[in-house]
């Protein structure tokens, strides 16, 4: 019975684990300085030295005043429900779309092609003046349907399934339509089961690109009742709370959180859906 040799730790290895331990800091340090500055007084964030440990913990208080100066929870709740709507509309449109591309021979493929790639280089600020006259003549701004609807289709999620779809076996298409399955009972049963890495990373770029976003909510949401996490900043600072910093960080720390956590907890996932869909780097 074979054993496994213990892993040796060599002059080599040592380096890129500490070169790769100092990027880490690096990229980590913001957030460190961020969950810092959430636990410190006023006067301990505006003195002449340094620190990163709290001489005064004030963790409780600062993070009560982000509860009680905004409706955090509705904050929290308006990003889950947008995000999620967005996401759930984004993949019902671009998985079927991308597997016809990907699968199915027809005249208009490579018209739709361009017409995707056309759609990258186009950016929700091109088209943020028509799309408020149109919801503000529909009387829908202020609503969740206008912080969706634009985002409902993904021109980068049609392409990053396409480049996925192309990788699976036409035999395991083939064999689908000989046990009398329906194109859209081949992309149900078939495709969806197999596409799970790439739903997965793609739900990552998506709900952080969107529980990100402050420019297009900042158009159409005046109202906090329907206002996601970052534009529910502005009605913190708004809140007499512009100049309380630790404050300030603390509900910064409470909004970027579940992020961090969702990234974690996906990480494997979407390592390997970037890996077989060919973004890499």
């Amino acid at each position: 019975m074979a054993t496994s040799r213990p892993h040796t730790i060599t002059p080599g290895r040592m380096i890129r684990l500490s070169v790769l331990s100092l990027i880490a800091l690096v990229f980590f340090s913001p957030y460190i300085f961020l969950v810092s500055t959430a636990g410190k007084a006023q006067a301990d964030i505006f003195t002449s030295s340094l620190s990163i440990i709290p001489q005064h913990w004030y963790f409780i208080e600062n993070f009560t005043k982000a509860f009680t100066r905004v409706n955090m929870p509705q904050l929290l709740w308006n990003g889950v429900l947008v995000c999620g709507l967005i996401l759930i509309l984004q993949v019902i449109v671009a998985v079927p779309c991308a597997y016809a591309m990907a699968k199915l021979k027809f005249r208009a493929a490579q018209t739709m092609m361009m017409m995707v790639m056309l759609g990258l280089l186009i950016p929700i600020h091109a088209t943020a003046l028509p799309l408020y006259v149109a919801f503000n003549d529909l009387s829908l701004l202020n609503s969740y349907t206008a912080l969706v609807a634009p985002f409902s289709i993904s021109v980068f999620g049609i392409f990053l399934f396409l480049q996925f779809f192309r990788a699976l076996p036409d035999d395991l298409i083939h064999a689908a339509r000989l046990d009398g399955m329906s194109e859209m009972e081949i992309v149900t049963r078939v495709i969806v089961p197999n596409a799970w890495p790439a739903i997965t990373a793609f739900s990552i770029f998506s709900v952080v690109a969107h529980w990100n976003d402050l420019f297009w909510p900042l158009i159409v949401i005046s109202k906090q009742g329907f206002a996601t996490p970052p534009l529910g900043l502005l009605f913190f600072r708004a809140a007499e709370a512009g100049d309380d910093y630790g404050a300030l960080m603390a509900a910064t720390l409470i909004i970027t959180l579940p992020l961090v956590l969702a990234f974690l907890l996906a990480q494997k996932r979407f390592v390997e859906g970037i890996t077989m869909t060919g973004l890499k780097g």
